[in-house]
């Protein structure tokens, strides 16, 4: 990793931990403040260190971009938990029928950036 890589990367992660420290839940409730706050650190500790060896650079810039379009839409929307994409199981027509594979092709492909890390449910 790049000093410069390494510089936004660790940049992210403080500015994540910064947006846990001041995060107000939309509901106002304590309660519900303390369970976002929580997520936040709990979900970004366990990413940073899940991607922690990554030596790609495609990867990394992938990886960056997640970060920078989550946190992003997590201020915009003021809710800290990924947005749902809502795409039927067998919803992607393909050109020669519908097989099974292809479908988890075009999936994966019509995966927005800010739920990259996330697994398919």
């Amino acid at each position: 990793m790049t000093a410069c890589t390494r510089r936004t990367v660790l940049s992210l992660y403080t500015r994540v931990f910064r947006i846990a420290r001041t995060w107000q839940a939309q509901s106002g409730v304590a309660r519900d403040t303390e369970t976002e706050r929580k997520y936040i650190l709990q979900e970004a500790r366990a990413l940073f260190r899940q991607n922690q060896q990554m030596t790609d650079r495609e990867s990394i810039k992938r990886c960056i971009e997640e970060c920078e379009a989550r946190i992003e839409i997590g201020l915009h929307y003021r809710n800290p938990y990924p947005r749902a994409t809502y795409l039927p199981p067998m919803g992607l027509a393909t050109q020669k029928g519908r097989k099974l594979r292809t479908q988890q092709r075009l999936r994966k492909q019509a995966k927005p950036i800010y739920l990259q890390s996330h697994e398919e449910t």
